[in-house]
């Protein structure tokens, strides 16, 4: 039995058992936050460029469904046309016309055991 207690076969593969399944929640956790961060700055971008767009060149955003059509081209294939509104009107009472686009978007993240969503706006 004494035996037993000091054989050290095997510790390595139970101390890398130990350890694995935190370093991976750490690794797939780096990456999801990375892509969380990755779709908010397209979105931003995206808006950013919808509304320049429909403010300087009416040709191309005219309507607002165009100007929704832009700036999901500009987002990126994670987002689609939905996610984005746009409307025109005066910046302040009795001042010049003004273009406003938001967007909201739900991103799911899935997991093992572990299914949740985070919105994002811009």
């Amino acid at each position: 039995m004494i035996r037993l207690l000091r054989d050290q076969d095997g510790a390595t593969a139970v101390e890398f058992s130990m350890v694995v399944v935190p370093l991976f929640l750490l690794i797939f956790g780096i990456v999801k936050v990375g892509e969380v961060m990755w779709i908010q700055n397209a979105l931003n971008y995206a808006v950013e460029q919808a509304a320049r767009r429909q403010a300087i060149d009416t040709s191309v955003c005219a309507t607002p469904a165009q100007t929704q059509s832009f700036a999901a081209t500009a987002a990126g294939p994670a987002v689609t046309a939905a996610a984005f509104t746009a409307s025109t009107g005066p910046c302040f009472s009795g001042g010049p016309q003004g273009s406003s686009v938001t967007a909201t978007y739900t991103m799911a993240i899935t997991a093992p055991f572990l299914s949740f969503s985070v919105p994002l706006s811009a």
